[in-house]
């Protein structure tokens, strides 16, 4: 990926994560924002959305981190296992792995007596559906193989960067940060394969530039001097 491309893809995503808070954070905190509107309160309405954004803009990051790091793990994947079918079932055991636990360890430590399992199935529900759906896309786009790869990053690598979050357990930050993991984590995987082909292109436009200016010295330095 080129320079020029890379700044536009991190700008690009850092602006997702930033409305994507924006507005789920009035949406999801609404009872907590309510007053601010009810009694015009515009100045805490302005830096209210600000301190959104900001927030948004930290998620952006810790997706971005998450992203690059799962492409050094995929290629260290497929280089140990040596099998892109048995690298893919490895993934899916730990997808399985992490469902379990994000339900079952939750569930553990901050049920009180009485609690229904209901909401902690469901928070996982949410997850899987949302990874299968971008999944899809994905091997729609790219090929079937990708699949899997893509529930993978959607799913076990967007726990990782929600952790932070689940072990608060506060209930709207926990669905503030999932969907804005969710977007960042999304337009990253959908749009990359489009990015790397536009980075190819610029790069063969680029050698074809200075390929066409050394045939023009190289004509240059064959004419006789006066």
């Amino acid at each position: 990926m080129t320079s020029r491309i890379w700044v536009k893809f991190f700008m690009t995503t850092l602006l997702i994560g930033g409305l994507v808070t924006a507005l789920l954070g009035f949406i999801v905190r609404w009872n907590e924002f309510q007053p601010y509107f009810t009694n015009f309160q515009f100045l805490d309405i302005v830096s209210t959305t600000v301190w959104l954004i900001f927030m948004g803009f930290l998620f952006s990051v810790i997706s971005q981190m998450g992203f690059f790091a799962y492409l050094t793990v995929h290629r260290f994947g497929l280089g140990i296992f040596k099998s892109v079918s048995l690298w893919n079932g490895v993934q899916v055991v730990l997808i399985l792995f992490v469902l379990f636990d994000l339900v079952y360890l939750r569930f553990e430590t901050f049920a009180k007596s009485g609690d229904n399992l209901l909401p902690y199935i469901m928070l996982a529900v949410i997850l899987l559906l949302s990874a299968v759906v971008v999944a899809y896309f994905k091997a729609r786009q790219t090929n079937k193989e990708a699949f899997i790869p893509a529930l993978f990053f959607m799913i076990v690598v967007t726990v990782i960067e929600w952790f932070p979050v689940l072990r608060v357990n506060e209930q709207s930050w926990l669905y503030l940060m999932l969907f804005s993991l969710l977007a960042c984590n999304a337009y990253q995987l959908l749009i990359l394969h489009k990015l790397n082909i536009q980075s190819q292109q610029e790069r063969q436009k680029l050698s074809g530039k200075q390929s066409n200016g050394k045939n023009k010295e190289a004509k240059l330095s064959k004419k006789p001097s006066i």
